[in-house]
């Protein structure tokens, strides 16, 4: 994996993290990617998954600006990690 790559996962997963902390959020998130606790928890690591997981907040905007904030970063890097997870 490469560097670039290696970040984007540890981004990506503290977006995971982030998003999981409000239960509706998280409802959400099963919801539309129809997986359940247990297959999420098994998939976490998944570049797949990961990139999902950006493009979930990046569907709604106020999801990707809360998220980008409390993780100190610009929500264009949340948009380059799920790029760069794609291309993974």
């Amino acid at each position: 994996m490469a560097a670039s790559e290696t970040n984007a996962a540890a981004l990506a997963l503290q977006a995971l993290a982030w998003t999981l902390t409000d239960s509706q959020r998280a409802s959400r998130l099963l919801d539309l990617t129809g997986l359940d606790p247990a297959s999420l928890r098994a998939r976490a690591g998944e570049a797949s998954l990961l990139a999902a997981t950006l493009g979930f907040l990046e569907a709604y905007e106020p999801d990707l600006l809360a998220c980008a904030d409390a993780l100190e970063v610009k929500p264009a890097a949340l948009v380059a990690a799920r790029m760069e997870l794609e291309r993974a």
